[in-house]
């Protein structure tokens, strides 16, 4: 099982998500998506694997969001514009994001951390 964490490391949500993986000795590839954010074929596969909506992928309390106008424009913007956006500013990437890739080449994606769907996914105990 391949696992990757796309994180920031100033975001209070992804220091709890680490301390959750480091608290389960769970090795994990951690990316920032601030100094090396995914590219648009990353996105769109992480998009596609989580069978949620663009939207759930984009930072929507983030000063990105709210400068580049894109409560307005989100709903017009196809899926690939969309992932063109998150791809050119890691800041606007909901966070953090658990990738899990199984031995069968399956991927399940994760947007946000809630204890105990990253418990569920990872099939580990949750504290909560």
């Amino acid at each position: 099982m391949e696992i990757t964490v796309y994180h920031y490391a100033g975001c209070s949500t992804c220091r709890k998500a680490r301390k959750f993986l480091a608290s389960h000795s769970i090795d994990a590839a951690l990316i920032d998506l601030k100094a090396d954010p995914p590219g648009l074929a990353t996105l769109a596969e992480l998009h596609a694997s989580s069978a949620l909506p663009v939207k759930k992928f984009f930072n929507t309390s983030g000063q990105s969001y709210r400068g580049g106008g894109f409560k307005d424009r989100l709903p017009a913007m196809s899926d690939h514009d969309a992932h063109a956006a998150l791809a050119a500013d890691g800041m606007l990437v909901k966070r953090p994001i658990l990738s899990i890739r199984g031995a069968d080449g399956g991927r399940r994606v994760l947007v946000g951390f809630k204890e105990a769907d990253w418990a569920d996914a990872l099939a580990v105990g949750s504290s909560a």
